[in-house]
């Protein structure tokens, strides 16, 4: 007996999912790095599996499943720039401030880039490797640094440079010329190259003095030792705070920033360790009137052997959950 037109559908819609799955977390960082949002990038990635739905039955495998879904992915996420924009960081928007202890005033109009779950964005745990390469490519200066740039140099960077697509691959996702994608490519490269100053090598994560260091850092904020935390930053280190556009440049103007603005007494804060772009994280709770710790910042550091070079703290509590941190301590 012949199947029915709504045996086939269900058919279809099975094969479509056991075919299409296995790809959600990679497009999903693909979305990301594009975007610089994780909560746009769980909604492109949505937007890409409705339109290839929609579209399977087409499918004529001319190019291989990833492949294709990759084309719809990038679709939408140019579509999405074009109507969006990018998202900066503050550090991209000017020159630091020199005066830390001067009020700071939110930007909340800007749609400023965020950081990103190792969790939702992380590789294949059985291949080293692979999560070295995932790390690396989607760590916050980098994800940060792709926003300077054009939106189709960005695919072609990404696809070629992070992804290892074939000039001829991403020419053919593109609907152009290898010659016109490599001469992308050239140009993306000068301008992160610019846009992203090199900066000291990462501390890797099982190096003991990188899990020391971090005990250090989240001790001083929780007994409020601004002397202890001056010791960890690096001379040059660099702080910044979405959605505050001023940024701070300095061991000391951070540590004035910090006394100053925040101003936290022991046991005000508490640290609860996280993960993001590969790099070590820390939801930073504040005891409130009622004495509840609530969620206050988001921090990721860039940790090297001569200490804490970065800090970007993000006011955003709507963050949390998505790092599987509590709403209370």
């Amino acid at each position: 007996m012949a199947n029915s037109p709504a045996d086939t559908t269900v058919d279809q819609d099975r094969d479509f999912q056991a075919l299409a799955d296995p790809y959600r977390r990679e497009l999903l960082a693909h979305c990301y790095r594009m975007l610089g949002s994780i909560h746009d990038a769980e909604d492109l990635v949505q937007e890409t599996y409705l339109r290839a739905w929609r579209s399977y039955e087409g499918f004529e495998g001319r190019s291989s499943l990833r492949t294709w879904l990759y084309r719809i992915a990038t679709n939408v996420c140019l579509t999405a720039i074009d109507q969006r924009g990018n998202r900066p960081m503050p550090s991209g928007l000017g020159g630091p401030s020199d005066e830390p202890e001067r009020p700071v005033v939110a930007s909340p109009e800007v749609p400023w880039l965020e950081p990103a779950p190792d969790a939702l964005l992380g590789a294949d745990a059985a291949d080293p490797a692979s999560i070295v390469a995932a790390r690396e490519s989607t760590r916050l200066a980098l994800v940060a640094a792709l926003q300077h740039l054009p939106a189709r140099q960005r695919v072609v960077l990404i696809l070629r440079d992070v992804l290892k697509w074939r000039a001829a691959e991403v020419a053919g996702l593109l609907d152009t010329s290898t010659a016109a994608v490599n001469s992308a490519l050239q140009r993306a490269r000068a301008q992160l190259e610019a846009a992203a100053p090199a900066r000291d090598e990462q501390v890797e994560p099982t190096d003991p003095g990188r899990r020391e260091l971090l005990e250090r850092y989240a001790r001083a904020f929780e007994e409020a030792d601004i002397d202890a935390l001056l010791e960890l930053f690096k001379q040059d280190a660099v702080w910044e705070m979405p959605p505050f556009p001023e940024w701070f440049a300095g061991a000391e103007a951070i540590v004035r920033l910090i006394k100053a603005q925040c101003a936290p007494y022991p046991g005000e804060l508490r640290m609860v360790p996280a993960a993001a772009n590969g790099q070590p994280a820390f939801g930073l709770y504040r005891r409130d009137e009622e004495g509840v710790h609530r969620p206050f910042q988001l921090q990721v550091l860039d940790v090297t052997a001569a200490g804490v070079a970065q800090v970007s703290a993000f006011f955003d509590a709507t963050l949390f959950p998505l790092f599987g941190l509590p709403e209370r301590l």
